[in-house]
């Protein structure tokens, strides 16, 4: 489970330099970007996260599994104890085992269903959990370079457009001055 989840992150550290390293369009602030190239990482990413729910999903069947398992314990005891209190209705004392035995076996097997259910719903908040950790690190980390980008392009097309502007306000103080 966690190589998986290092490739995933592997593969987005990947996608982002990716879109950091690319050509630049001027004055757009946007970047050229291989098509071929960020869809294959983007279907990587896809092949991977399958593999996570196929595990959660697993989980939820296996505690599907061992329910299922339980309830026909759990019948199988309730038949043989109302067989066993049919034959020996007079006798007290097997009664008694009988309701004893199967008030256990009802008790272990929803004892074992709640920690199956919790264990997989525990197993998959988990997984969940990581992965919106990680995407928000990412589209954070993104964020903040994003921002830079176009606060560092702002300041260089300021700085163009103020010379450009004293090249012009010269130019129109000379043509002033002719006579």
């Amino acid at each position: 489970m966690e190589k998986m989840d290092v490739n995933i992150i592997e593969l987005l550290e990947y996608l982002q330099d990716l879109v950091e390293n690319s050509a630049k369009v001027p004055i757009t602030g946007k970047v050229v970007l291989d098509k071929k190239e960020v869809i294959d990482v983007i279907e990587q990413i896809v092949h991977y996260l399958p593999d996570q729910f196929k595990k959660a999903q697993w989980v939820v069947n296996e505690r599907e599994r061992i329910l299922q398992e339980a309830n026909v314990e759990l019948e199988t005891a309730r038949k043989e104890t109302a067989e066993l209190m049919r034959k020996n209705i007079e006798n007290h004392d097997y009664v008694k085992e009988a309701k004893v035995r199967s008030q256990e076996i009802i008790a272990q097997a929803q004892r074992e269903a709640k920690s199956i259910r919790l264990g997989a719903r525990d197993y998959a908040d988990e997984i969940l959990s990581d992965l919106d950790k990680q995407v928000e690190i990412k589209k954070e980390a993104l964020m903040n370079e994003l921002k830079a980008s176009v606060e560092t392009f702002a300041q260089g097309l300021d700085g163009t457009l103020q010379n450009i502007g004293g090249t012009i306000k010269e130019n129109i103080k000379e043509l002033r001055s002719m006579k």
